[in-house]
């Protein structure tokens, strides 16, 4: 498997539902505390060219990570941030050069762009819910991220307010594998915009 063809499809579900966003939806909540629709919106841009820039340089300040900008189109914005994403890792022979990923530390290539498919996978539910439009990833993305999710340490010290992801919310064993990716990064699965 070529994790760069699975980033670009996880690129491209997430694409679909950031194509179904409105302006009217712009400051609806979403299930990410912080973030409205727009500020969602934003972090995926920023993060988008943070990763390409960090993918061809080695780091990228954190203005590059954090500056992402929608202009009066959001999802134009988002698609050129992921076209940048593909093409600062075109080159396949190279999935083993460290690049550094915000606070997380540097990591091969390959693994970066591993936490960039588990983001856009989720990232997507997360918008999804909050425009109240349906979302159905392949199992395989799901499988792959929920891999991830497992790994990820859940204390005090690097979940919660300041850290990437809350902590980890309960959810049934027996659950499908997206609730389970959910619950892992600090999401109810059950979230409901408060404006229904």
């Amino acid at each position: 498997m070529d994790i760069r063809d699975l980033d670009r499809r996880a690129g491209a579900v997430l694409g679909e539902v950031v194509m179904q966003v409105r302006p009217e939806h712009l400051w609806f909540p979403t299930p990410c505390p912080d973030w409205t629709v727009r500020g969602l919106m934003r972090h995926l841009v920023s993060q988008n060219e943070g990763l390409a820039a960090a993918a061809l340089n080695g780091s990228a300040s954190v203005h590059v990570w954090t500056g992402g900008r929608l202009g009066d189109n959001p999802a134009g914005a988002y698609r050129r941030s992921n076209v940048r994403v593909a093409d600062a890792f075109a080159d396949g022979g190279a999935l083993d050069r460290l690049v550094e990923v915000r606070e997380f530390g540097s990591f091969p290539r390959r693994i970066a762009l591993t936490f960039h498919q588990l983001d856009c996978i989720v990232h997507a539910w997360d918008l999804a819910r909050a425009i109240d439009v349906p979302y159905n990833p392949p199992p395989d993305m799901v499988e792959l991220a929920l891999t991830l999710a497992r790994r990820i340490p859940d204390t005090d010290a690097n979940r919660g307010t300041g850290y990437a992801f809350e902590r980890s919310v309960k959810v049934s064993g027996t659950a499908p594998d997206l609730d389970q990716l959910l619950g892992l990064l600090g999401r109810n699965p059950e979230w409901v915009s408060p404006l229904d």
